[in-house]
């Protein structure tokens, strides 16, 4: 089955241009010499990468129209804010393995770049079953409400990956070794190619991103079908998710409350796509809601991280 876009074959490939240009910028310009990110790097990049997917929201808005400008701006604040849960694992993935800070660019660069390849075969292969099966959409928003109320049991703090069966396994089958060797993803030691740490950490970043990108994307399709839409959305969350990873890593501790509002986001989106055919639910109502699901939940988490503070200086 053709499927339908509102945008065309050029669009489509000058988009693709932009991605490959400024990735090309970001590691052989910005980042050609490996450091440690600081605190205002990332926040520079941060705003590089929120103003350019504003930038593209206005140009779909003055192309296409209100309406796909804003199921993309809501597409866009769902996946990036459903990314911040990548940081926590992220982090604990550093952390685990020891990953030296000057490396961990290089280890989210590649991560993400084959993030944007998976996730662009995960888009289209969803959209195509969802055009040809249309009772997926009561699974994926079932799907979507479990996903979210689970995540507002769980114990905060993801598991250690060096006890995980997925880096055991990876150990097994890929012969490494425990050293790193500079920025290299492999070693040579005694005439042998050994994978480095410095792999399996990305090895695990891709495979975290295939596992969140599970909830992301059923729940952008609860916004819009159109795959154009879709993936530029997601593809603009995911490339500030470095910049975002360096801003936020040291600060997590302050977002107690987050967890709450992404499970209150996806049940919300997971109702939407249940109910999709008895109840239309206008593009500009989701955004709005899902902005004041998040929102709350961030004001309510930095003010109660204040408050010990507040009470010390008393």
């Amino acid at each position: 089955m053709e499927l339908v876009s509102v945008a065309s074959p050029l669009v489509w490939a000058a988009f693709l241009v932009f991605v490959l240009v400024m990735l090309a910028l970001d590691l052989g310009v910005f980042h050609k010499q490996a450091h440690e990110v600081s605190f205002k790097e990332a926040a520079t990049w941060s705003c590089v990468w929120i103003s350019l997917a504003l930038v593209f929201n206005g140009v779909i808005w003055t192309q296409f129209g209100s309406k796909l400008a804003t199921e993309f701006l809501t597409g866009y604040l769902i996946e990036k804010t459903l990314s911040i849960d990548n940081i926590f694992v992220f982090v604990v993935i550093f952390g685990s393995l020891k990953v030296p800070a000057i490396h961990q660019h290089r280890v989210l660069f590649w991560g993400i770049l084959g993030a944007l390849v998976m996730r662009a075969a995960m888009i289209f292969a969803g959209v195509s079953m969802l055009e040809r099966f249309h009772w997926l959409i009561y699974v994926f928003g079932a799907f979507l409400i479990l996903t979210g109320i689970k995540l507002l049991w769980e114990k905060d703090g993801a598991k250690d990956p060096e006890k995980g069966l997925f880096l055991r396994t990876a150990r097994k089958l890929i012969p490494s070794t425990p050293n790193y060797d500079g920025e290299r993803f492999f070693s040579k030691v005694n005439g042998k190619w050994l994978a480095t740490p410095l792999f399996m950490s990305l090895l695990l970043v891709e495979v975290t991103d295939v596992v969140f990108a599970l909830d992301s994307i059923p729940a952008i399709f609860a916004v819009t079908r159109d795959p154009f839409i879709v993936f530029t959305s997601n593809i603009f969350a995911i490339l500030g998710l470095r910049s975002l990873f360096f801003l936020l890593a040291g600060v997590m501790d302050r977002f107690a409350y987050l967890k709450v509002g992404l499970a209150g986001v996806l049940v919300f989106v997971g109702l939407k796509m249940a109910l999709v055919d008895f109840i239309k639910v206008p593009a500009a109502l989701s955004l709005l809601v899902i902005a004041l699901i998040l929102g709350s939940s961030i004001g309510v988490s930095l003010w109660v991280s204040r408050k010990p503070k507040e009470q010390g200086l008393v």
